[in-house]
């Protein structure tokens, strides 16, 4: 995840990753952070994440630790049976997948037909081959995300823009 003063975001996602955690497809979270002012070192620190301020999206995406990777944006969250979908997908497909969006939480209408959505709102999950093929010095996150067809998983995601929309 890239991040910047998105402390309760943090928390919002990284609570989420924990059931991931105890089954063993969440083994290493890296938080790329760009100048943060508020706790958001402390919360990554308390979930045992790796929290970087200076970093080369290269090195990073080749430094994880799992096959797969799985890129969120600060504040989604991966709603009940992710864990189940992201291991079926992964023992079965070598491809890129992205959550469903939430059937509760949808950008209204007009926002839908003329805004372009955000490359990472609904996650990606890539093998760590592609994404070591498809990222360059200097990328961001999301860019990795341009482009890339990838399936559904049948497991829902809360985008980051509801949990901030909620929060404000």
């Amino acid at each position: 995840m890239e991040s910047r003063d998105n402390e309760p975001e943090l928390a919002q996602t990284l609570s989420a990753l924990v059931a991931g955690a105890v089954e063993g497809i969440v083994r290493d979270v890296i938080v790329l952070d760009h100048g943060s002012h508020d706790g958001s070192p402390e919360i990554a620190d308390a979930a045992g994440c790796r929290f970087m301020t200076e970093w080369s999206v290269d090195e990073i995406v080749r430094s994880a630790r799992g096959d797969w990777l799985l890129l969120l944006e600060p504040g989604a969250r991966p709603l009940y049976g992710w864990v189940d979908a992201v291991s079926e997908h992964v023992s079965l497909n070598k491809g890129p997948a992205r959550f469903a969006g939430s059937r509760n939480h949808r950008r209204p209408l007009m926002r839908r037909l003329v805004g372009r959505r955000p490359p990472l709102e609904c996650g990606l999950l890539v093998s760590k081959r592609q994404a070591c093929a498809i990222v360059r010095k200097g990328m961001k996150l999301d860019e990795l995300a341009v482009g890339l067809a990838a399936r559904k998983l049948v497991a829902e995601i809360v985008p980051a823009w509801a949990v901030r929309a909620m929060r404000d």
